[in-house]
Protein backbone atom coordinates (compact mmCIF):
# COMPACT_ATOMS: atom_id res chain seq x y z
CA UNK A 1 0.00 0.00 0.00
CA UNK A 2 1.38 3.70 -1.33
CA UNK A 3 1.11 6.00 1.47
CA UNK A 4 2.04 9.69 1.13
CA UNK A 5 4.85 11.13 2.21
CA UNK A 6 4.48 13.89 5.01
CA UNK A 7 8.13 14.20 5.79
CA UNK A 8 11.11 15.87 3.20
CA UNK A 9 14.62 16.43 4.28
CA UNK A 10 16.55 18.71 1.98
CA UNK A 11 20.89 18.75 3.06
CA UNK A 12 22.89 22.07 2.23
CA UNK A 13 26.40 20.76 1.89
CA UNK A 14 28.38 23.48 2.31
CA UNK A 15 29.71 25.14 5.75
CA UNK A 16 32.05 28.48 6.06
CA UNK A 17 34.09 26.20 8.35
CA UNK A 18 34.60 22.69 9.26
CA UNK A 19 34.19 21.39 12.74
CA UNK A 20 36.48 19.35 13.75
CA UNK A 21 34.13 16.72 14.86
CA UNK A 22 32.06 16.83 12.64
CA UNK A 23 31.55 13.99 9.63
CA UNK A 24 28.71 14.54 8.06
CA UNK A 25 28.65 15.64 4.09
CA UNK A 26 29.80 19.14 3.57
CA UNK A 27 32.49 21.24 1.95
CA UNK A 28 33.77 24.86 2.65
CA UNK A 29 31.69 27.13 1.28
CA UNK A 30 32.13 27.83 -2.64
CA UNK A 31 29.77 30.68 -4.03
CA UNK A 32 30.08 28.98 -7.47
CA UNK A 33 29.79 25.63 -6.60
CA UNK A 34 26.86 26.27 -4.80
CA UNK A 35 25.08 27.83 -7.73
CA UNK A 36 25.70 24.89 -9.88
CA UNK A 37 24.74 22.73 -6.70
CA UNK A 38 21.00 25.14 -6.64
CA UNK A 39 21.02 24.11 -10.64
CA UNK A 40 21.26 20.83 -9.66
CA UNK A 41 19.18 20.84 -6.85
CA UNK A 42 16.21 22.17 -8.83
CA UNK A 43 16.01 19.19 -11.23
CA UNK A 44 15.71 16.82 -8.72
CA UNK A 45 13.36 18.56 -6.68
CA UNK A 46 11.57 18.52 -9.74
CA UNK A 47 11.76 14.50 -10.31
CA UNK A 48 10.87 13.31 -6.99
CA UNK A 49 8.67 16.62 -5.21
CA UNK A 50 4.94 15.51 -5.55
CA UNK A 51 2.80 16.18 -2.51
CA UNK A 52 2.63 18.89 -0.19
CA UNK A 53 4.52 18.11 3.19
CA UNK A 54 3.33 18.20 6.41
CA UNK A 55 7.19 18.94 7.82
CA UNK A 56 10.24 20.19 6.01
CA UNK A 57 14.00 20.25 7.38
CA UNK A 58 16.23 22.21 5.75
CA UNK A 59 20.17 20.87 7.56
CA UNK A 60 23.69 20.65 6.67
CA UNK A 61 26.36 21.66 6.61
CA UNK A 62 24.77 25.41 7.44
CA UNK A 63 22.21 26.45 5.02
CA UNK A 64 22.73 29.91 6.50
CA UNK A 65 26.49 29.38 4.79
CA UNK A 66 24.11 30.14 1.52
CA UNK A 67 24.30 33.91 0.58
CA UNK A 68 21.17 35.87 0.86
CA UNK A 69 20.24 35.37 -3.36
CA UNK A 70 21.23 31.53 -2.88
CA UNK A 71 19.09 31.37 0.16
CA UNK A 72 16.32 32.96 -1.39
CA UNK A 73 16.11 30.90 -4.50
CA UNK A 74 16.76 28.31 -2.49
CA UNK A 75 13.35 28.18 -0.56
CA UNK A 76 11.60 29.89 -3.50
CA UNK A 77 12.29 26.59 -5.36
CA UNK A 78 10.53 24.66 -1.67
CA UNK A 79 7.53 26.93 -1.72
CA UNK A 80 5.03 24.95 -3.80
CA UNK A 81 5.34 22.08 -1.38
CA UNK A 82 4.61 24.27 2.10
CA UNK A 83 1.01 24.63 1.44
CA UNK A 84 -0.05 22.00 3.99
CA UNK A 85 3.65 22.52 6.44
CA UNK A 86 3.04 22.38 10.32
CA UNK A 87 6.75 22.78 10.93
CA UNK A 88 9.31 24.13 8.58
CA UNK A 89 12.70 24.03 10.41
CA UNK A 90 15.70 25.79 8.69
CA UNK A 91 19.58 24.64 10.55
CA UNK A 92 21.50 28.27 11.21
CA UNK A 93 25.06 29.11 12.87
CA UNK A 94 25.13 32.12 14.31
CA UNK A 95 28.09 33.92 12.64
CA UNK A 96 26.30 32.92 9.10
CA UNK A 97 22.97 34.35 10.17
CA UNK A 98 22.20 38.14 9.29
CA UNK A 99 19.41 40.30 9.23
CA UNK A 100 18.77 40.25 5.62
CA UNK A 101 18.63 36.03 5.93
CA UNK A 102 15.94 35.95 8.63
CA UNK A 103 13.25 38.38 6.46
CA UNK A 104 14.10 35.44 3.96
CA UNK A 105 13.19 32.81 6.13
CA UNK A 106 10.13 34.50 7.16
CA UNK A 107 9.05 35.79 3.88
CA UNK A 108 9.20 32.10 3.06
CA UNK A 109 7.23 30.94 6.03
CA UNK A 110 9.85 28.66 7.74
CA UNK A 111 8.52 28.85 11.47
CA UNK A 112 11.50 27.37 13.04
CA UNK A 113 15.17 27.82 13.70
CA UNK A 114 17.64 24.89 14.88
CA UNK A 115 20.81 26.71 15.67
CA UNK A 116 24.51 25.30 16.44
CA UNK A 117 25.35 26.81 19.56
CA UNK A 118 27.04 23.55 21.21
CA UNK A 119 28.38 25.28 24.03
CA UNK A 120 29.04 28.75 25.92
CA UNK A 121 32.05 28.33 26.86
CA UNK A 122 34.46 30.47 24.09
CA UNK A 123 37.67 28.49 24.78
CA UNK A 124 35.85 25.04 23.82
CA UNK A 125 34.16 26.62 20.97
CA UNK A 126 37.45 27.48 19.25
CA UNK A 127 39.03 24.09 20.55
CA UNK A 128 35.80 22.44 17.96
CA UNK A 129 36.90 25.35 15.23
CA UNK A 130 33.27 27.04 15.64
CA UNK A 131 33.28 30.20 14.35
CA UNK A 132 30.85 32.33 16.85
CA UNK A 133 31.09 32.93 20.29
CA UNK A 134 28.01 32.63 22.97
CA UNK A 135 27.52 36.44 22.64
CA UNK A 136 27.34 35.84 18.69
CA UNK A 137 24.73 33.58 19.27
CA UNK A 138 22.54 35.36 22.18
CA UNK A 139 22.63 38.07 19.94
CA UNK A 140 21.24 36.31 16.62
CA UNK A 141 18.70 34.51 19.40
CA UNK A 142 17.00 38.14 20.12
CA UNK A 143 16.47 39.26 16.85
CA UNK A 144 15.21 35.77 16.10
CA UNK A 145 12.40 36.44 18.52
CA UNK A 146 12.35 40.40 17.50
CA UNK A 147 11.74 38.66 13.75
CA UNK A 148 8.75 36.61 15.69
CA UNK A 149 10.41 33.22 15.78
CA UNK A 150 9.35 31.86 18.54
CA UNK A 151 9.98 28.02 18.12
CA UNK A 152 13.60 28.19 18.00
CA UNK A 153 16.08 24.92 18.88
CA UNK A 154 19.38 25.12 20.11
CA UNK A 155 22.36 21.91 20.08
CA UNK A 156 23.99 21.22 23.14
CA UNK A 157 26.97 19.23 23.32
CA UNK A 158 28.87 17.39 26.48
CA UNK A 159 31.71 14.79 26.91
CA UNK A 160 34.02 17.57 24.66
CA UNK A 161 37.58 17.98 25.49
CA UNK A 162 37.97 20.52 28.06
CA UNK A 163 34.99 20.20 29.23
CA UNK A 164 34.07 19.34 32.96
CA UNK A 165 30.99 19.22 34.94
CA UNK A 166 31.42 22.66 36.59
CA UNK A 167 31.82 24.15 33.07
CA UNK A 168 28.81 21.91 31.89
CA UNK A 169 27.00 23.27 34.36
CA UNK A 170 27.98 26.70 33.47
CA UNK A 171 26.43 26.10 29.94
CA UNK A 172 23.39 24.84 30.83
CA UNK A 173 22.92 27.79 33.07
CA UNK A 174 23.34 29.94 29.90
CA UNK A 175 21.53 28.16 27.65
CA UNK A 176 18.38 27.87 30.06
CA UNK A 177 19.02 31.79 29.61
CA UNK A 178 18.43 31.27 26.16
CA UNK A 179 14.60 30.72 27.12
CA UNK A 180 14.18 28.18 23.85
CA UNK A 181 11.53 26.22 23.22
CA UNK A 182 13.86 23.05 22.40
CA UNK A 183 16.89 21.86 23.35
CA UNK A 184 18.66 19.16 21.26
CA UNK A 185 21.46 17.19 22.92
CA UNK A 186 24.58 15.64 21.91
CA UNK A 187 27.27 13.59 22.89
CA UNK A 188 30.67 13.83 21.43
CA UNK A 189 31.07 10.89 18.63
CA UNK A 190 34.37 10.92 17.21
CA UNK A 191 34.40 9.93 13.78
CA UNK A 192 37.37 8.77 11.51
CA UNK A 193 37.10 10.81 9.29
CA UNK A 194 36.90 14.33 11.16
CA UNK A 195 39.61 16.25 12.13
CA UNK A 196 39.21 14.92 15.81
CA UNK A 197 39.46 11.43 14.45
CA UNK A 198 42.58 11.86 12.14
CA UNK A 199 44.63 13.73 15.49
CA UNK A 200 43.79 10.22 18.26
CA UNK A 201 41.20 12.93 20.46
CA UNK A 202 39.00 11.01 22.19
CA UNK A 203 35.65 11.85 24.02
CA UNK A 204 35.62 12.00 27.96
CA UNK A 205 35.48 8.36 30.48
CA UNK A 206 32.43 6.41 29.88
CA UNK A 207 31.53 7.12 33.54
CA UNK A 208 32.14 11.54 33.29
CA UNK A 209 30.12 11.13 30.23
CA UNK A 210 27.39 9.57 32.27
CA UNK A 211 26.90 12.25 34.76
CA UNK A 212 27.16 14.44 32.47
CA UNK A 213 23.80 13.46 30.44
CA UNK A 214 22.45 12.93 34.41
CA UNK A 215 23.32 16.32 34.63
CA UNK A 216 21.70 17.81 31.45
CA UNK A 217 18.98 15.47 32.13
CA UNK A 218 18.23 16.81 36.01
CA UNK A 219 18.75 20.57 35.09
CA UNK A 220 16.61 20.25 32.14
CA UNK A 221 13.65 19.18 33.75
CA UNK A 222 13.81 21.44 36.96
CA UNK A 223 13.58 24.47 34.37
CA UNK A 224 10.37 22.70 33.08
CA UNK A 225 11.52 21.42 29.91
CA UNK A 226 10.31 17.54 28.85
CA UNK A 227 13.02 15.03 28.48
CA UNK A 228 10.70 13.56 25.04
CA UNK A 229 13.53 11.77 23.08
CA UNK A 230 16.86 9.88 24.24
CA UNK A 231 18.52 13.07 22.83
CA UNK A 232 15.87 16.01 23.02
CA UNK A 233 14.05 18.34 25.56
CA UNK A 234 11.01 20.82 24.88
CA UNK A 235 8.66 23.06 26.17
CA UNK A 236 5.38 21.55 26.67
CA UNK A 237 3.89 21.44 22.66
CA UNK A 238 7.43 22.19 20.80
CA UNK A 239 8.46 18.71 20.11
CA UNK A 240 10.42 18.26 16.69
CA UNK A 241 7.63 17.26 14.05
CA UNK A 242 9.75 16.56 11.94
CA UNK A 243 12.10 14.50 14.12
CA UNK A 244 8.62 12.57 15.87
CA UNK A 245 7.99 11.58 11.89
CA UNK A 246 11.35 9.59 12.22
CA UNK A 247 10.49 8.34 15.70
CA UNK A 248 7.24 7.15 14.47
CA UNK A 249 9.10 5.10 11.30
CA UNK A 250 7.30 7.31 8.67
CA UNK A 251 8.29 7.49 5.14
CA UNK A 252 10.11 10.59 4.18
CA UNK A 253 11.84 11.94 1.52
CA UNK A 254 15.77 13.03 1.18
CA UNK A 255 16.56 15.44 -1.21
CA UNK A 256 20.83 17.00 -2.04
CA UNK A 257 24.07 15.25 -1.77
CA UNK A 258 24.30 13.63 2.08
CA UNK A 259 20.72 12.58 2.07
CA UNK A 260 18.99 9.93 2.93
CA UNK A 261 15.02 8.70 2.69
CA UNK A 262 12.41 5.83 3.40
CA UNK A 263 10.00 5.07 0.89
CA UNK A 264 7.63 1.95 2.09
CA UNK A 265 10.53 -0.93 2.59
CA UNK A 266 13.10 1.33 0.22
CA UNK A 267 15.94 2.99 2.35
CA UNK A 268 18.43 5.16 0.72
CA UNK A 269 21.21 7.66 0.69
CA UNK A 270 22.81 9.53 -1.90
CA UNK A 271 26.27 10.14 -2.78
CA UNK A 272 28.15 12.45 -0.56
CA UNK A 273 30.37 13.23 -3.41
CA UNK A 274 29.30 16.41 -4.10
CA UNK A 275 31.27 16.36 -7.32
CA UNK A 276 28.59 13.27 -8.05
CA UNK A 277 26.14 15.06 -7.63
CA UNK A 278 26.65 17.53 -9.94
CA UNK A 279 27.61 15.63 -12.44
CA UNK A 280 25.93 11.88 -12.45
CA UNK A 281 22.07 11.51 -13.10
CA UNK A 282 22.45 8.34 -10.42
CA UNK A 283 23.15 9.84 -7.02
CA UNK A 284 22.09 6.71 -5.01
CA UNK A 285 25.74 5.37 -3.09
CA UNK A 286 22.90 2.88 -0.72
CA UNK A 287 19.62 1.21 -1.85
CA UNK A 288 18.14 -0.93 0.10
CA UNK A 289 14.90 -3.17 0.14
CA UNK A 290 13.85 -4.03 4.11
CA UNK A 291 12.89 -7.19 4.87
CA UNK A 292 9.44 -7.44 6.72
CA UNK A 293 11.64 -8.39 9.82
CA UNK A 294 14.38 -5.46 9.66
CA UNK A 295 11.27 -3.37 9.50
CA UNK A 296 9.93 -4.41 12.58
CA UNK A 297 13.19 -4.51 14.40
CA UNK A 298 13.78 -0.63 13.27
CA UNK A 299 10.53 0.37 13.99
CA UNK A 300 10.87 -1.01 17.51
CA UNK A 301 13.91 0.70 17.89
CA UNK A 302 12.95 4.42 16.67
CA UNK A 303 9.34 4.04 18.95
CA UNK A 304 11.09 2.85 21.88
CA UNK A 305 13.57 6.19 22.09
CA UNK A 306 10.65 8.72 22.99
CA UNK A 307 8.39 8.63 26.11
CA UNK A 308 5.60 8.20 23.94
CA UNK A 309 6.76 4.13 23.47
CA UNK A 310 5.16 2.07 20.71
CA UNK A 311 1.58 1.66 19.66
CA UNK A 312 1.18 -2.45 19.47
CA UNK A 313 -2.33 -2.41 18.44
CA UNK A 314 -1.33 -0.66 15.43
CA UNK A 315 2.49 -1.99 14.93
CA UNK A 316 0.52 -5.48 14.80
CA UNK A 317 -2.12 -4.31 11.90
CA UNK A 318 1.51 -2.52 10.07
CA UNK A 319 2.53 -5.64 9.87
CA UNK A 320 0.45 -8.83 10.35
CA UNK A 321 2.26 -9.50 13.37
CA UNK A 322 2.19 -10.19 17.26
CA UNK A 323 4.08 -8.13 18.82
CA UNK A 324 4.08 -10.12 22.18
CA UNK A 325 4.55 -13.12 20.40
CA UNK A 326 7.42 -12.29 17.93
CA UNK A 327 9.33 -10.77 20.93
CA UNK A 328 9.25 -12.91 23.88
CA UNK A 329 12.90 -11.94 24.96
CA UNK A 330 12.44 -8.19 24.11
CA UNK A 331 9.63 -7.99 26.02
CA UNK A 332 10.71 -9.58 28.85
CA UNK A 333 13.36 -7.16 29.45
CA UNK A 334 13.56 -5.58 33.00
CA UNK A 335 13.58 -1.90 31.17
CA UNK A 336 10.77 -3.01 28.56
CA UNK A 337 7.01 -1.57 30.12
CA UNK A 338 3.68 -2.30 28.65
CA UNK A 339 0.95 -0.17 29.10
CA UNK A 340 -2.01 1.20 28.03
CA UNK A 341 -1.59 -0.83 24.98
CA UNK A 342 2.13 0.87 24.20
CA UNK A 343 5.67 -0.38 24.61
CA UNK A 344 7.91 1.21 26.47
CA UNK A 345 11.49 1.45 27.37
CA UNK A 346 12.15 2.63 31.12
CA UNK A 347 15.94 3.28 30.53
CA UNK A 348 16.29 4.74 27.12
CA UNK A 349 19.55 6.39 27.63
CA UNK A 350 21.07 2.70 27.48
CA UNK A 351 18.84 1.69 24.13
CA UNK A 352 20.90 -0.19 22.49
CA UNK A 353 22.04 -2.59 24.86
CA UNK A 354 18.14 -3.18 25.67
CA UNK A 355 17.49 -3.68 21.73
CA UNK A 356 19.53 -6.68 21.72
CA UNK A 357 17.01 -8.68 23.39
CA UNK A 358 14.53 -7.64 20.23
CA UNK A 359 17.72 -9.08 17.45
CA UNK A 360 17.28 -12.77 15.99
Amino acid sequence: MTTRIKHLYLHVPFCNSICFYCDFCHRVYDEKLAYRWLDRLKSEIEDNCKDKYETIYIGGGTPSSLNEDQLERLLTMIDPYTGECLEYTVEINPESLSEDKICILKKHRVNRISMGVQSSDDQILRSLNRRHDFACAKEKIALLKRYGFENISVDLMYSLPGQDLDILNRTIDDILGLDVKHVSLYSLTIEENSVFGKKGIDHLDEDIEADMYELIDSRMNEAGYIHYEISNFCKEGYQSRHNMGYWDYDDFLGLSAGASGKIGNNRYSNTRSLERYLNEKDIRDEDLHLSRKEMMFENIMMSLRTIYGLDIEEFNRKYDSDLIREYPLGISNKYIEIRDGKMFCTKPEILNSILLDFMD
